[in-house]
């Protein structure tokens, strides 16, 4: 449900502005599961992973080698084709996961006056995930993705997750622009494949 207060005009702009944070930090868990929950829970060291749904129950510590040897794989995983094609389906599981645990994570820090904070979930989960579908779309199609977009998508990711707190518009539209990718590269795959079935 949502709040009376967001009809006053000023904060319905806070509230799109917290919705564009939202879907900044749930496009991140798009390209990589590790590197975006470590990032959060970097920004916030008074707190840590405290407000993080399902990691506020393993201890900083743990939590910290475990996230940083995953991010370590990611980047290092994803510069080869064997470990791309690794990564490519553990990320496809765990991506939707991923992203809405970002997403309400960023919600709850946010105090974004939208109830019940499940339903952001489901909206950063399902970003995360069409994200994901899209880049193993084009790894089957290309073949492996070229290192310059592996690297790309490095530094996208985590500029997604600062851009959620220090930017959050910015960080929306990229999110956005990235959906729209998305929504074209399945038309192009769709073309692609019929005139592909014409052929033969």
């Amino acid at each position: 449900m949502y709040s009376s207060d967001i009809y006053h005009p000023e904060m319905s702009i806070t509230l799109i502005i917290q919705l564009l944070a939202i879907l900044s930090v749930s496009a991140a868990a798009g390209m990589r599961i590790g590197l975006p929950l470590l990032v959060i829970g970097l920004l916030n060291m008074d707190s840590l992973w405290s407000e993080v749904p399902l990691l506020s129950t393993i201890h900083p510590q743990v939590l910290i080698a475990i996230l940083t040897s995953w991010s370590l794989f990611e980047f290092f995983g994803s510069k080869k084709l064997l470990g791309q094609r690794i990564l490519q389906q553990i990320q496809l599981l765990f991506s939707p996961i991923v992203g809405a645990i970002l997403a309400m994570t960023v919600a709850k820090l946010l105090t974004v006056a939208i109830q019940p904070l499940w339903l952001i979930g489901l909206v950063g989960g399902l970003l995360a995930f069409v994200i994901k579908l899209v880049q193993i779309g084009w790894f089957f199609r290309l073949r492996g993705i070229p290192i310059s977009v592996v690297f790309l998508e490095d530094a996208l990711c985590v500029f997604l997750v600062f851009f959620a707190f220090n930017a959050p518009e910015e960080g929306g539209l990229i999110a956005m622009l990235l959906l729209w990718i998305a929504i074209r590269s399945s038309t192009e795959w769709r073309q692609w494949y019929l005139d592909k079935k014409t052929l033969h």
